[in-house]
């Protein structure tokens, strides 16, 4: 059996515990702490573990501009063998995304693509399968674990339990959190990491044809109600009941 050329697509987004600030009409990340999006590091773990069962290597990918090599550092730190970027700034939408990494993917050979089920900041989930229809791969969404002897067989939540599939390559596989547990970088890794050359690639991105308008947080929520005593009880219960629905 050849060993497979294994890629782990990877995306940079704010830190899920950031302030979320909105100047003008657009989100100001200007002090915000940037980072792997979650969903991603279960993808680089579950891609790992592949190259671990069957050989091969693994090649991290993002798109993005030179800031975006953090995160392509932080995977090899933990065992990827190459990191990849697309060289690209500015906004795209999901179609103009997608094409430019089916582009990418077949220029590195890929076999089997994993990310993550969706992105931090977007949470939009199309990355996987829209790539998947591009290649004209199998693809398989929302997996909770994956096992690759004699093949790769992934777990994923269906109805009221979980099935196992088997999937035949190439394959975009979108991943979820399920019992994966990240391996975190030992020293080695951190300090091979830091000499590691990013290999960065250019590609023609298309126009997108869907642009972001304005950016607003939500409304405020309105003020919490307190109440003490046995005497509030029905009043509290009548609230449940017919303004919050709950009972």
């Amino acid at each position: 059996m050849s060993m497979p050329n294994i890629i782990v697509l990877v995306k940079q987004v704010p830190d899920t515990n950031a302030k979320i600030v909105v100047n003008g009409d657009r989100v100001d990340l200007s002090s915000v702490k940037m980072v792997m999006s979650p969903y991603d590091e279960f993808a680089v773990e579950t891609a790992l573990q592949h190259k671990e069962a069957a050989g091969g290597e693994v090649t991290a990918l993002t798109v993005g501009g030179a800031s975006a090599e953090k995160i392509l550092k932080d995977a090899k730190a933990i065992g990827v063998d190459h990191i990849v970027r697309i060289d690209a700034d500015g906004e795209m939408d999901s179609n103009a995304l997608q094409t430019v990494l089916a582009q990418a993917v077949n220029n590195l050979g890929g076999e089997v693509v994993y990310c993550g089920k969706s992105a931090a900041d977007t949470g939009a989930g199309s990355t996987g399968p829209g790539l998947a229809e591009r290649m004209g791969w199998a693809s398989v969404s929302n997996i909770i674990g994956a096992t690759h002897d004699g093949g790769l067989n992934v777990v994923m939540p269906i109805g009221g339990g979980n099935a196992k599939v088997s999937v035949p390559l190439p394959a975009v596989v979108s991943c979820d959190k399920g019992d994966l547990k990240v391996r975190k970088p030992n020293v080695k890794g951190i300090m091979q990491a830091k000499r590691a050359k990013v290999d960065v690639h250019s590609i023609d991105v298309p126009s997108s044809s869907v642009s972001i308008v304005s950016h607003a947080l939500p409304p405020a929520k309105p003020a919490g109600k307190s109440y003490e005593g046995g005497a509030a009880a029905a009043e509290v219960a009548n609230l449940l009941r017919n303004e919050a629905n709950i009972i």
